[in-house]
Formats: C-alpha cells, structure tokens, sequence
C-alpha cells in the first residue's frame, strides 16, 4: 500500500561547498537546513564523503542535533564512516558508492557482488535503529540483493533519465523513465519502501513524483542552484508544488 503524500528530502551539500569555496562559516549549510524545514522539507540529507569536501563532521553533528526533521546522513560503506553513523543515529543512513575523483556519485552501488560485505555492514546500523537506504540503479539484480540482504528502502538514481532529457534524446529518457518505473513496482513487490533521486530539476521532477510507488524524492543541487536567484524558500516551495501537483 503506498501513500499519497510525496517527501521530499532537501540535501545540503552544496551550501557547504560554496561555504568551503573561501573558507570560513558562511554560507552556513545548518541554516540552509532550517531555512528548508520552513519551506516545507520533509528532511534533511547531507553525504559526509571521505575526502570532506563540503560536509564536515561538525556540519553534521549539527544537523543531528538540531533538526526537528529527519536527518538522512549519506556515506559510503566504510568504517570509518559506519563509526560516524553509530555515534549520531541519524533516521536514516543512505549507502552510496564513492570515488575520490568523481564530481558527484556517478551511479548505483553494486550490491548483487557484495552481497555478504554490505549485509553485515548494514546490519550494525538497522540494530542502531537507523533506516537502511541502498542508492542504485534501477536495475532488477541490484534490487533484488537489495531486498535478501536485509536493506528497509532503495533510492533510485535518477542520473541517466535527468541526463537524456537535458541531452534532448527523447527515445533514451522515455525508456529510462519505464525502467525507473517498473523496477519501482518490483521493488515495492519485495517489500522496500522506494526513494528516487539525482539530477532532478523542475523539467523532470513530475514523471518521477507521478509514480505511485515512489515515497520519497531527494534533491539538492538544482534547488541550492536555483536558490541563487530566487531564494531558497521559494525554490523549494515551487518544488514542492510540482511534487504535490504530479501526485495528485
């Protein structure tokens, strides 16, 4: 049985890298946080990377203590970063792939060839009282190790279908947007709860948000992009609308 009520998460990551472009403590990414709140967030994510190039630990020892939303703390399946995790007990852990060089996540984690490895790094943080969320691709293997090695909730990277559509090609975003929907069904069928995110922007959010099965979008450097010249208050608002409007 799914919701009607789409959440949104609202990541921070980019408030801090412009914070950490010159130093100092501004622009600070815990008001981005509350100023999204307000403007109807229904979380907050930050991606505490290993390198720290824009969360910081203080950044989020802040959030964990200050948020009165959801905190959905997005790492890499490390022990340092499974420590970290354990220390805070955020709402929800998020296990992304990472690498060093990369600009952003460039895609899914591989979960079907390290099946053995993720379910006991996983399990620690489920007996925590965490929410295990796996980020992947919508891919039929991956969900499907997913959902055996104990994971409560996937989150769709939504890369691919966001690239096509800026691309201008037509056949390759429709046929990305049908796979991001069934393997939503397939998903849902084996008991995981459904997230999506990556890339969205006001031009693709509503495909995505129309799909029943999808609980919860997150999104973050379209909206600290777009803040810039409306506000982030406003930014998020008109974001939310669409979400409530495709949902409806």
């Amino acid at each position: 049985m799914t919701e009607s009520r789409l959440r949104l998460g609202v990541n921070i990551d980019h408030v801090a890298t412009v914070r950490n472009a010159r130093g100092g403590a501004y622009p600070d990414p815990l008001r981005a946080a509350k100023l999204a709140e307000a403007a109807g967030a229904d979380g907050i994510t930050a991606h505490l990377r290993e390198d720290r190039r824009h969360i910081s630990d203080a950044d989020i020892e802040g959030l964990a203590e200050a948020l009165s939303v959801p905190l959905n703390f997005e790492m890499a399946a490390t022990d340092e970063m499974q420590a970290i995790a354990l220390r805070h007990k955020p709402h929800a852990v998020c296990i992304v792939p990472e690498k060093r060089e990369e600009r952003t996540t460039e895609g899914g984690l591989e979960v079907a060839q390290d099946e053995a490895r993720l379910a006991g790094f996983i399990a620690p943080l489920r007996d925590a009282g965490c929410r295990v969320s796996l980020f992947i691709g919508a891919d039929r293997p991956q969900i499907e190790a997913a959902a055996r090695i104990g994971a409560e909730v996937i989150e769709l990277h939504t890369g691919a279908y966001c690239d096509f559509h800026a691309e201008g090609r037509v056949a390759a975003c429709d046929e990305e947007l049908a796979r991001l929907r069934d393997m939503s069904t397939l998903a849902t069928s084996l008991g995981l709860e459904v997230h999506a995110g990556h890339g969205l922007t006001y031009d693709t959010v509503q495909p995505i948000a129309a799909f029943p099965e999808v609980r919860e979008l997150n999104i973050g450097h379209f909206l600290i992009g777009e803040a810039i010249f409306r506000g982030l208050d406003p930014a998020i608002r008109e974001m939310r609308r669409l979400m409530d409007e495709a949902r409806a």
